[in-house]
């Protein structure tokens, strides 16, 4: 269920495979869906649904026995289906469309401070000195919510809690300045007042233009937002509305929309 308009990232009758042993398993089937600009979407379903694995989808990220066996996704008029290399993903990955896991030091390196690990993107995509990098690595510290991020600059990874390096990670992804940010379990191993932290922090992001897409689980979560909820089972989308994580009845469904 989408608006016409402004749709920048439309997928069409996809299908993913994986070869696993002597074995062909199909985790997306036949999924078509959009994403339209600037907004918020769940997308629900049980550890094992296949959700993960659509999102993997719009970066190329699939793992080496798994492949788009059949359909599209078209980003902003380019068809990503045809990006097979890392080089051929270098200017959509992270730089149009990023992605935050569940555990942040996945994303982040332990032997780098955090300081060095933001400037790097914003000289990367911004083409910024390193000094300019530096004042504006400070800024995005200081915006998802890092106390005395200008002595913070120079710490590493393990001098910071779990929400605080997912923080960080959310700080980098901005840096690249995407069109789409998919959050994959952000919350997940976070305490809930941390993890409402992160909430907020996502929705603020979200109020200046940025889509997100959230994978989740939570029920809290998915309630909380009451944006639209993208359920997979098995593979198969099986309800697209806005709502609450279950099903809402037309008025719910109608005042979540007002809400938009």
């Amino acid at each position: 269920m989408t608006n016409d308009k402004n749709v920048i990232l439309s997928a069409r009758d996809i299908v993913v495979e994986f070869d696993v042993r002597d074995r062909v398993l199909t985790a997306i089937r036949n999924v078509s869906l959009d994403l339209v600009e600037g907004e918020v979407m769940a997308l629900v379903g049980e550890s094992g649904s296949g959700k993960s694995v659509l999102t993997k989808t719009f970066t190329g990220m699939l793992e080496e026995n798994g492949r788009i066996a059949n359909g599209t996704i078209n980003y902003r008029g380019q068809e990503l289906t045809e990006l097979k290399s890392n080089k051929d993903w270098e200017e959509i990955r992270g730089a149009k469309i990023a992605t935050i896991f569940q555990d942040p030091m996945t994303s982040l390196d332990p032997i780098n401070t955090i300081g060095s690990q933001i400037t790097e993107v914003i000289i990367k995509h911004q083409g910024k000195s390193a000094k300019e990098a530096r004042e504006i690595a400070i800024d995005y510290m200081e915006k998802v919510g890092i106390p005395e991020a200008e002595r913070r600059f120079d710490e590493y990874p393990f001098q910071y809690s779990g929400g605080m390096r997912q923080r960080i990670v959310i700080a980098i992804a901005l840096a690249c300045r995407p069109d789409i940010l998919i959050c994959d379990e952000p919350t997940g191993n976070l305490d809930p007042d941390t993890a409402n932290g992160i909430m907020d922090l996502l929705a603020e992001i979200n109020e200046t233009g940025t889509t997100i897409v959230m994978v989740t689980h939570a029920k809290d979560i998915v309630d909380r937002m009451r944006k639209r909820v993208v359920a997979i089972d098995s593979g198969h989308i099986v309800r697209d509305e806005y709502g609450d994580y279950g099903y809402s009845d037309g008025e719910e469904v109608q005042d979540a929309e007002d809400r938009l």
